[in-house]
């Protein structure tokens, strides 16, 4: 199964690198692109991805509010946090949210794909 995914984050040289490096992954499609919360709610519902990769710190609408208010919709995405900031309060928060893993951007090469692998095999609880 393709897994499509939506990546949303404010820094558009990290969004376009990761872009490029999900690119790289067999059985992965990256169906848009969002750069804060609310263009990020306006994808999911146009497009209608299997996961979210969501970043925590974005201004106006954090990655938080935008996880709560993707995850009240009809057909809620998967999400996995990708942050700068990563420690123990915004893990717990991103469980507290819904999500399926949080990874440090430092990591996100490495931490990643075995994640993805895990998504795009497992069947949503929500979909």
């Amino acid at each position: 199964m393709t897994l499509r995914i939506l990546l949303v984050d404010d820094n558009h040289s990290f969004l376009h690198a990761v872009q490029r490096f999900l690119g790289t992954l067999a059985d992965i499609e990256v169906v848009g692109l969002a750069y804060n919360g609310r263009e990020a709610q306006e994808q999911v519902e146009r497009l209608q991805p299997d996961l979210v990769l969501l970043d925590v710190v974005m201004p106006g609408m954090d990655g938080f509010e935008t996880a709560r208010a993707l995850k009240a919709g009809v057909r809620p995405p998967r999400i996995v946090f990708l942050s700068l900031h990563d420690n123990a309060g915004y893990r717990d928060m991103a469980r507290l949210h819904g999500a399926e893993a949080f990874v440090s951007k430092a990591d996100f090469g490495t931490d990643l794909i075995p994640i993805l692998q895990t998504l795009a095999t497992a069947p949503s609880k929500d979909r």
